[in-house]
């Protein structure tokens, strides 16, 4: 019976390997590839580039991972042969940053998640791809933007279900690209539970800075972390709403969705 279960684990594991899109780059040895993904396998312990030229792992030991960081907390170890640390290590050197992202929709419209090796780093909704990804172009104009809809496809799900169930939380990474008052007004924020608000003189307050109310605001009109940095939750001191660097409606929309939860 172990012997079936074990036989029964392991096709299912093929299975949902070879129909990845990633493992075909895997196969064809797709040198574009390189630095999208990287995957380890599991009978060797190593990790590799989807480039690699040793011999073709079998699928059921695969797994693949968003960075290098991510397959050595997993426990695997760079290939000899391919080398995949290098690469990383040149791609950093040679100044340019490599982001993923993805798009897909959300009680928000369309919503483009990025994510770079150290977390996600943009969180934006809009109308159309063709504008969210000129943004985030906008946002990371020295950096190498690779679209990652199978890779993303977890983070992208759990950010558009925390848009709709704010009380759950967020458990990602966050990787926010900022000045230092940037990021202290960011923390202050990310302490405002969900169903409540503050105004911009109380996130000034806060942070130590309490005459800085309108750099305050010019800090939540930076935020490139749409709900996960909740700058939809800082209101004018008469309670009135005021600008949101993705619409009014939308901010609206999310504190009355956050007030029912």
């Amino acid at each position: 019976m172990n012997t079936i279960a074990t036989s029964i684990s392991r096709n299912d594991a093929a299975r949902a390997t070879s129909q990845d899109p990633r493992w075909q780059d895997v196969v064809s040895r797709n040198k574009a590839a390189d630095g999208r993904f990287y995957y380890s396998v599991a009978s060797t312990g190593v990790y590799c580039k989807p480039s690699c030229a040793a011999r073709l792992a079998r699928p059921e030991n695969v797994r693949f991972h968003a960075s290098t960081a991510d397959a050595e907390r997993a426990g695997f170890r760079p290939c000899k042969r391919c080398k995949p640390e290098r690469f990383a290590a040149a791609a950093d050197s040679a100044g340019r940053e490599r982001i993923r992202y993805a798009i897909g929709p959300s009680a928000m419209g369309r919503l483009l998640v990025a994510r770079s090796e150290r977390g996600i780093c943009a969180i934006l909704p809009g109308r159309d791809g063709e504008s969210l990804l000129a943004d985030l172009r906008s946002r990371f104009p020295d950096a190498d933007l690779l679209s990652d809809e199978v890779g993303l496809e977890l983070e992208l799900a759990a950010i558009a279900g925390f848009v709709n169930r704010p009380q759950r939380g967020l458990d990602l990474p966050l990787d926010a690209h900022g000045d230092d008052f940037q990021r202290r007004v960011w923390n202050a924020l990310r302490d405002i539970p969900a169903g409540a608000t503050a105004s911009y003189g109380d996130i000034a307050r806060r942070i130590g800075e309490p005459r800085a109310a309108r750099e305050v605001a010019q800090a939540c009109a930076a935020n490139p972390l749409a709900v996960a940095i909740p700058c939809h939750r800082v209101i004018k001191s008469d309670g009135s709403l005021s600008g949101y660097r993705w619409g009014v409606a939308r901010k609206r929309a999310l504190l009355a969705r956050e007030a029912q939860a």
